[in-house]
């Protein structure tokens, strides 16, 4: 079974390190801080019929859109470069059938980064109660996420708290159903992770201003063993639970 492991894990490096070989002058783009020109040859190739399933390409567009939106870019041409950004990302994530891109370390850390930049904007549309907004967010999250427990858990909040109370129990209820099926999110990305905490909290915090404070508790204690040392859900844990 170790040989056989072993010699899938080798296949997958061989066909990734192909890939690379074969988009080797985007990555020089990039490496040169070309972002611009990067954009528009990535954005050719996903375009091209014989091309536009390879995952690589749609990495490099979103890599570098995300440079060009932190850049500040006045162009016109990359007014929404940072959604765009996404977007790619997601078509990567798609055509990526065999994790062999996401298998790099570096790509990885970049999946992670942007899942984090829409994490922080849901918490800060979070903090002036924009639901509606953060929602929004949570949606786009869902484009580069595999693991959409925690994105069912928030919308069902805030679908709860924009009057739509109905729907919002609907999805927590397919979501528990799910969560029972779920023994450790160990593989998760951070934001996966994180989401999952902020859609339980949120949807804890609900069922308390239902005065269904077991539901709850009981809810919070489902995933209390894989926040541990987590402060904010500490804290959230405390005020309710404790």
């Amino acid at each position: 079974m170790k040989n056989i492991i072993s010699t899938l894990v080798l296949l997958l490096s061989f066909s990734y390190m192909f890939g690379q070989k074969e988009y080797d002058y985007l990555r020089i783009l990039y490496a040169d801080g070309n972002y611009e020109k990067l954009a528009k040859q990535a954005d050719k190739i996903t375009n091209d019929d014989k091309t536009k399933k390879d995952a690589l390409p749609y990495l490099w567009l979103s890599k570098a859109l995300y440079k060009i939106h932190m850049s500040g870019n006045a162009d016109p041409v990359f007014k929404n470069a940072y959604k765009e950004s996404i977007n790619a990302l997601g078509k990567c994530i798609k055509f990526d059938k065999s994790g062999a891109v996401f298998s790099d370390e570096d790509n990885k850390e970049y999946l992670e980064m942007m899942q984090g930049s829409l994490v922080e904007q849901i918490n800060n549309e979070l903090l002036t109660q924009n639901y509606r907004k953060s929602f929004s967010w949570a949606n786009t999250y869902k484009k580069i996420s595999q693991n959409l427990l925690g994105s069912m858990y928030f919308e069902g909040a805030v679908k709860f708290r924009t009057d739509d109370r109905s729907t919002g129990m609907a999805l927590w209820k397919q979501a528990d159903a799910l969560l029972k099926d779920i023994s450790s999110i160990d593989s998760w990305t951070k934001g996966d992770k994180d989401l999952l905490r902020i859609g339980i909290v949120q949807t804890a915090e609900c069922y308390v201003s239902m005065k269904k404070v077991d539901l709850a508790r009981n809810l919070l204690n489902k995933i209390a063993q894989w926040y541990e040392g987590d402060d904010v859900f500490k804290e959230a844990y405390d005020a309710i639970v404790n």
